[in-house]
């Protein structure tokens, strides 16, 4: 499995719009092949602004390069420079490879 995380650090007051930009998207990922699943994440506010993370798993590392040339990629991103207000700096992409997974035995 590959995990695709990208830090966003929200100005201090521009959460609520931020949270909307994303509860309100149109996702197509579940219908990109390959992808496992997305989670936004919500982290502690700090002077200034709010750390956030989006958190998606693919399947493998092919996956998620074969996602970012896709038409999916580009529409999900095509309007994300109209909201550089909302940030203190640009996202910050981070990529890992899964070399371990521990899950419970009973599926709870």
């Amino acid at each position: 499995m590959y995990i695709a995380m990208n830090r966003f650090r929200v100005l201090a007051g521009a959460e609520q719009e931020f949270e909307a930009l994303w509860l309100n998207r149109e996702s197509r990922l579940q219908d990109v092949p390959g992808f496992v699943e997305f989670h936004m994440l919500k982290g502690s506010a700090s002077e200034g602004h709010t750390l956030y993370a989006s958190h998606t798993v693919w399947r493998d590392h092919g996956a998620f390069e074969a996602w970012t040339r896709s038409e999916a990629f580009r529409a999900a991103h095509g309007k994300a420079g109209g909201t550089r207000p909302l940030y203190d700096g640009h996202p910050q992409f981070e990529g890992f490879d899964v070399i371990q997974t521990i899950g419970r035995e009973d599926g709870a």
